[in-house]
C-alpha cells in the first residue's frame, strides 16, 4: 500500500502506530475513517475532517453514534470485497 494510504496515529499511550485507511465514508453528513492498524485485526473508526489537506481525527462521543457509524461500516465491507478479504 503506497504512503497516501497510510495514517500515522499517536494513541492515547503515547504509541505511535501506522494504520491503512479501509474506508472514508460519510454518515448523516459527517465523514468518518476506518484504519486498520498494522499488524493487528481490531479496525479503528474516527470522526473525520480534512483541513488544509491533512486529515483530523476525533473520537466518536456516544454509543447509539458509534453503533450507527459501525452498522454503516459493515454495509460497506459486505459490498466492497477489498475490505471483505481484511476482514477475514
Amino acid at each position: 500500500m503506497d504512503e497516501n494510504n497510510v495514517i500515522h496515529l499517536e494513541l492515547e499511550d503515547g504509541k505511535k502506530v501506522d494504520c491503512s485507511v479501509l474506508a472514508v465514508f460519510e454518515v448523516e453528513s459527517k465523514e468518518y475513517i476506518a484504519l486498520l492498524p498494522d499488524e493487528e485485526e481490531t479496525v479503528y473508526i474516527y470522526k473525520y475532517i480534512e483541513e488544509n489537506g491533512e486529515p483530523i481525527l476525533s473520537h466518536i462521543e456516544s454509543d447509539e453514534e458509534y453503533d450507527m457509524v459501525s452498522h454503516a461500516f459493515m454495509e460497506i465491507c459486505e459490498e466492497d470485497e477489498d475490505i471483505e478479504e481484511i476482514k477475514e
